[in-house]
């Protein structure tokens, strides 16, 4: 019999599994691109090329208070490379730079230092104009969607007179992809608001990958017709962090147009489900915990069969990454008890738990990691020595005919079934 020999990061190490070829259906990794412009470049390229808009420096904005909303430290978006090009279009449409105020689009999170600000946007940018943090504190309301969301912006956004969204696209475990939009809300948002929005994220069409017809992603688009974005500059990250392809414009045409990049790059055709799916986010820093590693796991549901085993590969050395995810994990009777408890009080942190319990209830999930074997097994998870271990067990109770499919950097890539 022929043996195929697969290597996961496991952090500074590796976890290496032997499968037999006969098994192995796929490998799925990200594609090779010849990106055309990287970095500033790119970005440059972009607001030259505005899709579904005009140039931002055609836009009659005398006199008119700007803001460019961005993403805060939790987010990988290099706003620092950004930020900058817009400025020069915006004073090139004759913006004065005291009519100008970055927003840090804080969502749940919390506020940032003075130091994370520079950091984030670049010390040129932070010392032109004023950068704020969004205040969830002081906000307009201006209206409620369908779904019962209110849309409540942080009052700088809500009362400029004309708004340019910084983000990154990537794939989102329920919006469908990050950007656009989604700047907004939840990004300046409440968190009363936010609520009603991700309540939504059990429903089993919220889910990475999709726009039309998610009810989380049609929501947060319907609050963007109560407080307009006049343009966004999305960006589109290889690997490690650095951009690759940028869309300027329309807030959802140019966005759009960026998804559709990123699944060039990212998006992983499978024939069909497999019975057992290896998965590790590609080790360190990325598995440095359990809130991290999460990730793969969540993308590596759409490769496994109802019913199949998950084999995540992860060493989470520093633990579980959030005090939040841990006391839902540890504290909760149940994984279902998760699931329903995230409809009616949303907690970041513990929507990642909820996230879990909700690929528990058609998979199980197999954990090699740095943990303890009681920790693991108090989560709802399967404790296993090894990812040869766990492998073989598998096999064992899925016969010899079992299907494999492995994910050796699954954060990154999205497995599509082709039907």
């Amino acid at each position: 019999m022929e043996f195929v020999n697969l290597e996961f990061g496991y952090g500074n190490t590796t976890q290496n599994v032997t499968v037999p070829k006969k098994n192995l259906k796929a490998v799925l990794t990200a594609k090779e691109i010849d990106h055309e412009n990287r970095g500033e470049e790119a970005v440059r390229v972009a607001l030259n090329n505005p899709i579904g808009s005009k140039k931002l420096k055609e836009f009659d904005l005398n006199d008119k208070k700007i803001v460019i909303i961005t993403s805060d430290i939790s987010r990988p978006v290099p706003s620092y490379d950004i930020i900058p090009s817009i400025l020069n279009e915006l004073y090139s449409a004759g913006v004065n730079k005291k009519d100008i105020t970055v927003v840090f689009a804080l969502g749940s999170h919390r506020n940032h230092s003075e130091e994370e600000k520079k950091k984030l946007v670049g010390e040129y940018v932070y010392n032109e104009v004023v950068c704020e943090d969004s205040n969830p504190n002081d906000c307009i309301h201006l209206g409620t969607t369908k779904n019962g969301t209110p849309v409540d912006i942080t009052r700088r956004v809500a009362e400029a007179d004309f708004r340019i969204a910084v983000g990154n696209i990537e794939y989102h475990y329920f919006a469908g992809f990050s950007g656009g939009a989604k700047a907004l809300m939840p990004g300046v948002s409440t968190p009363n608001a936010i609520q009603y929005n991700h309540a939504l994220m059990v429903d089993e069409n919220a889910c990475a990958g999709k726009i039309i017809g998610n009810p989380l992603r049609e929501d947060i688009e319907e609050s963007e017709t109560f407080c307009h974005i006049d343009f966004i500059v999305n960006a589109v990250l290889d690997e490690h962090k650095k951009i690759v392809y940028c869309v300027a414009g329309d807030v959802t045409k140019a966005h759009r147009v960026g998804c559709e990049y990123l699944e060039r790059m990212y998006k992983c055709e499978i024939e069909e489900r497999a019975d057992i799916v290896l998965v590790s986010q590609g080790g360190a820093p990325k598995d440095a915990n359990l809130y991290q590693t999460q990730k793969a796991l969540d993308n590596s549901k759409h490769a496994v069969k109802k019913g199949g085993t998950i084999i995540l590969i992860g060493e989470c050395k520093e633990g579980f990454g959030s005090q939040k995810f841990e006391e839902w994990l540890t504290k909760s009777p149940c994984a279902d008890y998760m699931v329903k408890r995230i409809k009616t009080d949303f907690q970041l942190g513990g929507h990642k738990a909820a996230a879990i319990g909700m690929v528990l209830q058609n998979a199980e999930i197999q954990l090699v990691s740095a943990f303890d074997d009681e920790t693991v097994k108090n989560i709802f998870l399967t404790p296993k020595k090894s990812a040869q271990t766990a492998f073989d067990d598998c096999m064992k109770k899925y016969g010899e005919n079992a299907t494999v499919i492995a994910m050796p950097f699954g954060g990154a890539t999205l497995p599509v079934c082709k039907d």
